[in-house]
């Protein structure tokens, strides 16, 4: 089958709304993403990346070159010119509570539905409460000229931060919920080269589709908080947690992937939608059936405090220690330091009298224009220069990499504590390091 031209719009221009665009139009469709952000809209429109993803860079500026792939701040040009819209603005965590905040997305549903006046499908993309499918659905009948031909569905992204263009063209599988046929062939055609590639379709009704997403990252997250806390019962009893780990992963029902110790998880999904999932389990009055995320919450929280405890431990004491904190975004691969639990752990050792160095390979300007009580250093070199204690907190390929005889001669004092396990123990140890994890 011959991959159909569609029209998509994009609204949104944040990491999801982005990617999602710039796959499209590598997809085949012509595309028009719109923000209300006109600087963000102008560098995109002329080919520039606003954040750190590889793969995007090049995509996107050559589906802008050849007009595939077009940025403004008009809905009613994004209206008029696209007959399927993607919904991909951000849902954080509300102020002062665990639910979402969906105001962003309502206040996108109603700014495109009110200049609508032909058949059109809008998918939501964006993370929020099972419900709101069926409330913007009723805002757009409401609002939108062309009234009931104008359909709401909801397809959750699955991106990985630093995997994101690979997720997006060769998902493992895609999620539609719709309210009729009509939609679900619509989203079909937009996906048709990854359908007839053999990706999963799951059809369901928005609902479902809308429980997805927040499930499956609870379900994630929980995985990292359980192995985590067996972490902890390895160290106070000499056991290998990382051998329990692939005694537990070659279990096919349990599985190894995302079964790694270590600091914890963080970033702009996980945290906020394991609490969005409870604090809407508490609104339908069914939260003691999920009251155990709070406990995966309180696990992965517990586990920053302990890194800054077991820095002290081995310090003694933080007041005039050079403290080395290599890694700065959640995770490698990318420059978001949302949440970050390497940046949680320096605040905290720096706010305990430590001259904290934070050194990141892509992140660095983020951590400079947030974090301004820290010393961002520009180079590796730099940052490990005459430490006290080095953390390894984020594990990028050159941190991988460290030479523990090369590292020795460039610290004061050779104390590692490796956050994401990701040295090998011995051979740091046999150079004379006292080696934690």
């Amino acid at each position: 089958m011959e991959p159909v031209r569609l029209r998509i719009g994009v609204i949104g221009t944040g990491y999801l709304g982005v990617t999602h665009a710039a796959c499209m139009a590598e997809l085949g469709h012509d595309v028009v993403a719109v923000d209300v952000d006109p600087v963000k809209v102008a560098r995109l429109a002329a080919g520039e990346m606003p954040f750190h993803e590889p793969d995007l860079g090049p995509m996107l500026a050559r589906h802008v070159r050849s007009g595939r792939l077009r940025f403004g701040t008009s809905f009613r040009e994004v209206a008029l010119n696209a007959d399927v819209h993607f919904v991909c603005v951000g849902t954080p965590q509300q102020a002062g509570s665990d639910a979402w905040d969906t105001s962003h997305v309502e206040q996108a549903f109603r700014d495109l539905a009110r200049h609508l006046d032909h058949s059109a499908l809008i998918v939501g993309k964006s993370t929020v409460p099972v419900g709101t499918a069926e409330r913007m659905a009723a805002l757009v009948a409401e609002v939108a000229p062309a009234g009931s031909r104008v359909e709401v569905a909801w397809s959750p992204e699955f991106l990985r931060e630093g995997q994101a263009v690979a997720d997006t063209l060769t998902p493992d599988r895609l999620v539609f919920g719709v309210s009729s046929g009509w939609a679900e062939q619509m989203l079909r055609l937009t996906y048709q080269p990854l359908v007839s590639a053999g990706t999963a379709v799951h059809v369901t009704d928005p609902a479902t589709s809308e429980l997805v997403k927040a499930a499956a990252n609870a379900f994630l997250a929980t995985k990292i908080s359980f192995v985590n806390g067996l972490a902890e019962i390895c160290e106070a009893t000499g056991a290998d947690v990382l051998a329990l780990a692939d005694a537990l992963g070659s279990d096919p029902r349990i599985g190894r992937r995302s079964l790694h110790p270590g600091l914890g998880y963080g970033g702009g999904c996980l945290p906020k939608d394991l609490r969005g999932l409870h604090a809407r389990a508490r609104e339908l009055g069914v939260s003691g059936a999920v009251s155990f995320l709070e406990a995966v919450d309180d696990v992965n929280l517990r586990r920053r405090r302990r890194l800054v405890d077991l820095g002290l431990e081995l310090l003694g004491s933080y007041r005039g220690a050079r403290v080395c904190v290599l890694g700065a975004s959640f995770k490698p691969g990318t420059d978001d330091i949302r949440d970050s639990p390497a940046l949680h752990v320096a605040s905290g050792i720096q706010r305990a009298g430590a001259d904290v160095v934070v050194y990141d390979p892509v992140a660095g300007a983020a951590v400079r224009q947030a974090y301004r009580q820290l010393s961002v250093a520009g180079s590796l070199d730099e940052a490990v220069a005459e430490a006290d204690l080095v953390l390894l907190l984020c594990e990028w390929d050159e941190f991988r990499r460290l030479d523990p005889l090369a590292l020795g001669t460039a610290v004061r004092r050779r104390n590692l504590i490796d956050g994401r396990y990701a040295l090998d123990a011995k051979r740091f140890r046999a150079a004379g390091w006292t080696y934690r994890a």
